[in-house]
């Protein structure tokens, strides 16, 4: 009788939240009319209080602690609900620095070099279309999700590879689809497709905007209607690899305040760019879909479409459509990304991966405003 290798367990798509829990601690201050009072003998000096900040405070803290710490950090998320940045570390003198600094420390096991040695190895063996992973901090594990599409021997190789991690990384599946969003903001039209506009930017004092690098490449031109007059030609694209536009507007009658639409004639403006840091809650805009509400849940995120792989995106819980595509990701006055693509719908909800804002500017040499 053959006997087959079990499978690796799957798991569905849905995630549940690992939050870990905030110690508080209560104590009555006596006022010592002679001498102060002595701790008794064992007694645990009190940890000081995580502080209550904003997201993008919590990404400047998230940063600096990430450096300071080096190899002793293994990621961070922000809890909304309590205002509070969590940095996952290895050793109690991390966590020490981590509560001096007014963040929760919680000591986990695995490091981001084993973590992004699964990635690594992701890469190298596992690399097909309709797959993605990233490093989730919540968990402290590599989530890899393979589409329908990914069946038969390629299943069977992507959870060879999962299952070799064991603790360490985890295969979910889903009944969608991995695909960039064609057909996205307000709308913008090439010759073939409609995307949605990301972000207004200048170039040396020149009027551009940014929108997703798989909707056209260099010399493509743009409108702002189907079939309308052009209004911009595509000066940098990337994609695969990465994903992101800039385009050149060479129409003096349109104008380019840093701007994102909002519901009901509404406009949030835009003053700079950020990175964003896993838990923070932000929205999304897209001539498809409209404005959408979510929380980031994953940065650095490999996606393997079919047209091709894209490195380096910021994963949330929102849903997106075809149109959508370069559409803002931004969070109050900040502008986070643009919507390279994703699974599912807004029907029946859906994960959308984004095209960091920084890396595009960094990379075209582009300004917000």
């Amino acid at each position: 009788m053959k006997h087959r290798t079990p499978r690796p367990a799957r798991r569905h798509r849905t995630r549940r939240s690992r939050t870990p829990a905030v110690l508080a601690g209560a104590g009555a201050a006596l006022l010592a009319l002679t001498a102060p009072a002595l701790p008794q003998a064992g007694a645990a000096v009190p940890r000081p209080a995580p502080a209550v900040i904003t997201p993008a405070a919590a990404g400047e803290l998230s940063a600096r602690l990430t450096t300071r710490l080096g190899k002793e950090a293994a990621g961070a998320y922000y809890e909304a609900g309590s205002g509070r940045l969590v940095v996952n570390v290895l050793t109690d003198g991390a966590a020490d620095t981590v509560r001096a600094a007014g963040a929760e420390a919680r000591t986990v096991r695995h490091s981001l070099a084993e973590l992004d040695a699964v990635r690594a190895a992701l890469r190298e063996e596992a690399t097909m279309p309709g797959t993605a992973w990233s490093a989730d901090p919540r968990l402290n594990k590599v989530v890899v999700t393979a589409d329908r599409t990914v069946t038969g021997a390629r299943l069977d190789r992507l959870e060879g590879v999962v299952g070799r991690f064991g603790a360490m990384a985890v295969l979910e599946r889903t009944d969608s689809e991995f695909t960039p969003f064609l057909v996205g903001g307000d709308p913008v039209w090439t010759e073939r497709e409609r995307c949605s506009l990301g972000f207004n930017v200048t170039v040396d004092g020149r009027p551009h905007f940014l929108t997703a690098g798989h909707c056209g490449g260099e010399g493509a031109h743009w409108s702002a209607s189907r079939g309308g007059p052009r209004i911009g030609v595509v000066a940098q694209a990337r994609f695969p690899g990465e994903d992101y536009a800039l385009v050149r507007l060479t129409s003096s009658s349109v104008t380019s305040p840093s701007l994102v639409g909002l519901s009901r004639g509404r406009t949030q403006r835009i003053t700079r760019a950020a990175d964003p840091v896993v838990g923070q809650r932000a929205r999304r805009g897209g001539s498809t879909s409209g404005l959408r509400s979510g929380t980031v849940t994953g940065l650095d995120a490999t996606v393997n479409y079919q047209e091709g792989t894209v490195h380096g995106l910021i994963e949330a819980d929102m849903c997106a459509e075809p149109g959508d595509s370069g559409g803002p990701l931004f969070a109050g006055t900040a502008a986070l990304g643009l919507v390279s693509g994703g699974i599912g719908d807004c029907s029946g909800g859906g994960t959308t991966f984004y095209q960091p804002v920084t890396g595009a500017l960094r990379a075209t040499g582009a300004a917000i405003g």
